[in-house]
């Protein structure tokens, strides 16, 4: 059987009653899971996972898509995390017995339907996009929902699907098909934001980092605190406990330490193998050593 994940990111991260109103929407999508909805005040942002059979999932997206849009209007919108749009990021990801093929054609069509039922401008990243200059997530949202209507403007702004007019409520919405990523925070005890972006450079791939690591940093208003807030493309290449510790070093330069770690929406058991056989030294740890692991089906 074949599974596919889609793990859409929206502007709206304070309200529980408008975020439970567009988790709705899923209601009549019986073969699609939503596993896991992660809310943050300070981002003013969910992430929701979704988890379903190909021929389903794009459907269910779609109806969340255009509930969000109705309900968040980005004129009024403010939140520390970077976004474009009322459904700002939406990557499609291959689960089980699916290629990355079959995720990207998904992206673009729902995409395509997306910019056509909402009249907003849709971008495709990563593997889904049609220009090099638009694989990476950040480059597309430079500029944030803010910078939008005058990036329409330009012909380098044109969207890859739908209209090239700018929608003031729902702003644009991004898509994608990607691999499986973690998204991990780690929180400082400093309100000095500074600190949180100079850490996010050292970590960060594109500023001299680790390879698998996409980072920067984020005040946390509400907490009183900062964020190294990332995204870890391949625990593979980079470890979970590698970016903690470089982190920690890092901090401690200035004499702040780690308040605690935010694990974002869902993350594969493997990530935390080696993790855990790091902290615990337990040479050779394998998930095989935890008894869930063996009721999985």
């Amino acid at each position: 059987m074949k599974i596919l994940e889609c793990v859409p990111n929206i502007s709206e991260g304070r309200d529980k009653k408008v975020i439970s109103s567009i988790l709705l929407s899923l209601d009549s999508f019986k073969t699609v899971k939503c596993l896991d909805v992660s809310s943050d005040a300070d981002h003013n942002r969910s992430v929701i996972t979704l988890l379903g059979p190909p021929e389903a999932v794009p459907g269910a997206m779609l109806a969340l898509a255009l509930s969000a849009m109705a309900h968040i209007d980005m004129r009024v919108h403010r939140g520390s995390h970077p976004r474009i749009g009322a459904v700002d990021v939406v990557p499609f990801i291959p689960i089980r017995n699916m290629a990355m093929e079959e995720a990207v054609e998904i992206a673009r069509e729902f995409g395509k339907t997306l910019a056509e039922k909402a009249a907003v401008p849709v971008y495709y990243y990563e593997e889904a996009a049609l220009r090099g200059d638009r694989k990476n997530l950040a480059d597309i949202r430079r500029g944030q929902y803010e910078g939008l209507q005058e990036k329409l403007q330009n012909a380098d702004g044109k969207p890859d699907a739908g209209p090239a007019v700018f929608n003031a409520r729902a702003g644009a919405t991004i898509v994608g098909a990607r691999p499986p990523l973690i998204a991990f925070n780690v929180n400082l005890l400093t309100t000095d934001k500074a600190i949180a972006d100079t850490i996010a450079r050292a970590v960060r791939y594109k500023t001299g980092g680790f390879k698998a690591v996409k980072a920067m940093g984020v005040a946390l208003q509400d907490k009183g605190m900062v964020q190294v807030s990332m995204n870890l493309v391949n625990f593979r290449e980079t470890p979970i406990h590698r970016v903690v510790e470089t982190i920690r070093f890092e901090a401690a330069r200035y004499g702040v330490a780690i308040a605690g770690c935010e694990l974002i929406g869902l993350a594969p058991m493997a990530a935390f193998e080696e993790t855990l056989s790091y902290y615990l030294q337990i040479p050779g740890f394998s998930g095989d050593q935890i008894i869930e692991s063996h009721l999985i089906g």
